[in-house]
């Protein structure tokens, strides 16, 4: 069984983001940059079935400019086998991506197709759904547990009321949650085996896919700063408060 998992190349989750002084975007200049990290738990759990006997091969795919070659190399180092870069300096948006790893599953034909559930720069959570749309597959997001048996994947999938279980029919898209594993750390002999392994690149015109923009940003802008609390004597000032503050 064939295994495909995109990746993204997003600010590190412990970097303070800023805003540009024009309010056009998060100013990403000399900030540390690292594989999203739902991402990462997607190739953990695609190397583990692997290393289970249920997968035969794993790729990696990451859709941005050169600099995402750095994301597969890690992908690589946790386990996948090799990696497919499609490079564009366009600003890909969930839309292009789906269309992007559509035209490439059906290039790869892989039976289960992994993503994180979002990524953590635009929080947009609507790749993996597109995508099941635009392939006509069945999908299970917020996965934080599967099981691949008999040409199925039993889901278990976080929900408000719990969790939910669903039996998909592979091919299928699933997207991952954070309890589904804990990735394992890249040690420094992995990382070097990993430079060895074949990353492949290829451009969106490659695979007929149109990239260009649908959306466009017109600004962005840090949120308010919050107000300082304050402490009040008993319930009946705290109503008052809350009355002339205007919160109620």
């Amino acid at each position: 069984m064939k295994i495909l998992v995109a990746v993204k190349r997003v600010v590190d989750a412990n970097v303070k983001v800023s805003v540009k002084a024009n309010n056009t975007s998060v100013d990403i200049a000399n900030v540390k940059m690292s594989m999203n990290p739902f991402d990462e738990i997607a190739v953990e759990e695609a190397v583990r079935l692997k290393e289970a006997g249920v997968a035969t091969e794993v790729i990696a795919v990451s859709a941005g400019g050169a600099q995402c070659q750095e994301t597969l190399r890690t992908a690589l180092a946790i386990g996948a086998d090799r990696a497919i870069l499609i490079e564009s300096n366009e600003d890909l948006q969930p839309l292009a991506v789906a269309k992007l790893l559509k035209a490439l599953a059906d290039k790869e034909k892989p039976e289960l197709i992994v993503l994180g559930k979002q990524a953590i720069d635009d929080d947009f959570n609507q790749t993996g759904q597109m995508l099941a749309a635009l392939a006509g597959l069945p999908q299970a997001t917020f996965a934080s547990k599967v099981e691949i048996a008999s040409g199925k994947a039993m889901v278990s999938r976080e929900v408000d009321g719990g969790t939910e279980i669903l039996s998909l029919k592979l091919p299928a898209v699933v997207t991952t949650d954070l309890r589904l594993n804990e990735p394992r750390y890249v040690t420094l002999p992995n990382i070097m085996k990993a430079k060895k392994k074949p990353l492949e690149t290829v451009k969106p015109e490659d695979l007929g896919v149109d990239v260009t923009p649908r959306l466009k940003t017109l600004k962005v802008s840090e949120p308010p700063k919050r107000r300082a609390g304050v402490k009040v004597a008993d319930v009946n000032t705290l109503i008052e408060k809350l009355k002339t503050d205007k919160v109620l």
